[in-house]
């Protein structure tokens, strides 16, 4: 009797858990807008400090956080355990302050390009976007990681009329990725999710002699084996690929929470790309190279990385 109403059974239980999945996804997104919503009542400096506050009592009592310690423990195998927890705290303040930026975008982001007046941005390599600008006859790829305030440098790319097509992942929360997505469409150019086709799009925007830019420090299961803090991890070879097929300059970039509510950006110089003995660009080498990158970013602002992320699981 049993094997014979499995079957009958088994979409109506597939169904009745894709459903209680959207009713999760659904109250998790309504308790983040009503946190934003009541964040947007108080100014920046304020909702942001309790923001920052709230995070690093509540970051420890979830299951990320004993992942955020994992990690932090094997990259800094010299810490002590009390090292661990307090940098382990700063991100969760960290956190807390991105997630909240989001609704003071517009009061944060006061840089304008030739404003001799300091505000709460300042630029580094003013020069370079102003070359990437002008060589409108070649593609470029620019590249950052998370940490401080990444969204911000698409939006100074804007403000130095550098159009750029922006490769994102949305959160596996369809209710949260939608409201991000109109958040960041009102500040930044064109904005290409990650999925399925995504290489295509980024690779005809290159094609067109556009600029695109790309997050590079997340686990990617059908990546290259590469190392990140010593460690064996999946890294994407996106980047990789396409320069070596359209053999455009790669440009690092960041972003630095300062105190005060103030941040520095950062595009760098280009790389020096590894090249075969043909000349070819090494995909596996520039792979490789990019986690170099970030690493050392990293290794400058530890508390202002996503430590949470199961960066080095391999399945």
């Amino acid at each position: 009797m049993s094997g014979g109403l499995a079957p009958l059974l088994r979409p109506i239980i597939a169904r009745t858990l894709r459903g209680l999945k959207t009713a999760q996804y659904w109250l998790i997104a309504q308790l983040a807008r009503s946190v934003l919503y009541m964040l947007r009542l108080l100014p920046p400096e304020k909702a942001l400090a309790f923001a920052e506050r709230v995070a690093k009592r509540i970051g420890p009592l979830t299951k990320r956080h004993q992942i955020t310690l994992d990690n932090i423990r094997k990259a800094y195998p010299e810490k002590t355990e009390a090292e661990v927890e307090a940098l382990a705290l700063d991100m969760w303040g960290h956190m807390a302050r991105l997630f909240g930026e989001y609704i003071f975008i517009d009061q944060l982001f006061d840089y304008v390009p030739g404003q001799e007046k300091p505000g709460r941005v300042e630029v580094i390599g003013e020069e370079i976007f102003l070359r990437i600008r002008e060589e409108s006859d070649r593609p470029h790829i620019v590249f950052t990681a998370h940490m401080g305030n990444f969204e911000l440098l698409p939006i100074a790319a804007a403000a130095y009329g550098l159009p750029i097509s922006v490769l994102f992942r949305a959160p596996n929360n369809p209710y949260i990725a939608k409201y991000l997505f109109s958040t960041r469409s009102n500040h930044m150019s064109d904005m290409v999710a990650s999925r399925t086709g995504a290489a295509f799009t980024l690779a005809r925007v290159l094609e067109a002699d556009g600029n695109i830019g790309a997050l590079v420090d997340q686990k990617f299961t059908r990546g290259l084996r590469t190392t990140f803090f010593g460690r064996e991890c999946m890294t994407s070879p996106l980047i990789g690929k396409l320069a070596r097929q359209y053999d455009c300059d790669v440009y690092p970039a960041r972003s630095i929470r300062l105190p005060g509510n103030r941040f520095r950006l950062e595009l760098q110089e280009k790389l020096e790309l590894p090249r075969n003995e043909k000349g070819v660009v090494d995909v596996a080498a520039t792979t490789q190279l990019l986690n170099d990158v970030v690493e050392q970013w990293v290794r400058e602002d530890p508390g202002q990385w996503m430590w949470f992320h199961k960066r080095w699981e391999i399945k």
